[in-house]
């Protein structure tokens, strides 16, 4: 945006612009520069520093070396740190490698999962228990439930039964006193 100067009657007789002060009235958002920046001077030549005497070149000598204590500390500690960050990497690897390890037996087990439903409802989906009951009705000699078949008892320790003799034709082992036939 171009800057706007008023002249006022005062301004355009002597011939200047603004109020008359040397000061200028803007319009816009740039403002001029009231002095030109001051040209730069000449480099100087820089003075030679002066020669330090013996006794502080020998101090500054000797205050950079380094002594033989210091640089056993300076050498075991970076043996030190070294030795840490090795260990920090196999540590990560480790890491890395079991996390692996943990998502392909992940996969396969959600593969295995996902075979043995497949197989135990394909199992289910095969038998049929109407004829299951049929056959072993008419082949087997099966015989239905009935009241006063089923001889309940509480098994003393084990999971299991053992069987001394054979099981009687009608089915039944023992009776109550209070069952009549």
């Amino acid at each position: 945006m171009a800057a706007r100067y008023y002249r006022t009657y005062d301004n355009m007789r002597s011939g200047q612009r603004g109020n008359g002060q040397g000061q200028f009235y803007v319009y816009g958002n740039t403002v001029r520069q009231a002095e030109p920046a001051p040209l730069r001077e000449p480099r100087t030549r820089q003075r030679q520093p002066k020669k330090a005497s013996r006794q502080v070149q020998r101090n500054r000598k000797r205050a950079m070396k380094i002594s033989p204590a210091y640089a056993v500390f300076l050498t075991a500690a970076a043996i030190c740190a070294v030795l840490i960050c090795v260990m920090y990497l196999n540590l990560q690897s480790d890491v890395v490698s079991r996390s692996e390890n943990v998502t392909a037996l992940q996969e396969e087990l959600a593969a295995l999962t996902e075979a043995n439903d497949t197989r135990y409802n394909a199992a289910v989906d095969s038998v049929n228990l109407v004829t299951i009951r049929e056959k072993a009705i008419n082949e087997m000699g099966m015989v239905p439930v009935e009241e006063g078949t089923v001889v309940e008892y509480d098994s003393p320790a084990g999971d299991y039964v053992k069987q001394y003799s054979d099981i009687p034709e009608n089915g039944v082992l023992a009776k109550s006193s209070g069952v009549s036939e």
